[in-house]
């Protein structure tokens, strides 16, 4: 049985380094696992409960609960935005954490992992969104962690998947994840 793994990323801009992080993630999945990288974040709108009515919710957002719902587990690639979490990656925490205490993140691990410009690598933004999925249900995998520092010049020329450092990171960033999912 393959375990199933959700990729959200926070960044919507076509060359992203945190998409491109999540494509190399898809890559190095170990044997028995599956990396699903969600696309259409952008198309959910923004949380609200007047839309959240059985039988009227907007489809992106019923795409994103479906999908969220087969995983096994979560893999969140978050870039920082003036010091937090990206609103497109809030927004889809928000979605998935409702119905409230039965959300899709509920009981399943998650890890979060990045890179941002800054020299901290989106640390901030990282935590911002551990503690967002924690209070969502999500058991985050606080030991788990990859925040990579410098992305527009460390990734100018050379994809997350071929820089030996962040491949070998990643790849036990994903099997660590992998092993909480088969526990679970």
């Amino acid at each position: 049985m393959s375990v199933r793994i959700l990729a959200l990323v926070g960044s919507l801009r076509a060359g992203s380094h945190n998409r491109q992080l999540a494509e190399a993630a898809v890559k190095l999945a170990p044997e028995g696992a599956e990396i699903e990288l969600f696309e259409g974040l952008a198309e959910i709108p923004f949380y609200n409960e007047d839309l959240d009515v059985e039988g009227s919710v907007p489809a992106a957002a019923v795409r994103l609960r479906e999908a969220a719902g087969q995983a096994d587990g979560f893999l969140l690639f978050s870039p920082e935005y003036n010091g937090t979490i990206p609103a497109v990656l809030k927004n889809a925490i928000d979605w998935l954490s409702r119905p409230y205490g039965a959300g899709a993140f509920t009981g399943k691990p998650v890890a979060v992992i990045g890179t941002a410009f800054g020299q901290f690598g989106g640390v901030w933004a990282q935590d911002e969104a551990r503690k967002a999925v924690g209070i969502a249900g999500g058991t985050v995998l606080e030991d788990v962690k990859l925040s990579i520092p410098g992305s527009v010049t460390r990734f100018a020329d050379t994809h997350p998947v071929d820089d030996a450092e962040v491949a070998g990171q990643l790849a036990e960033v994903v099997e660590r994840l992998h092993s909480q999912a088969v526990a679970a």
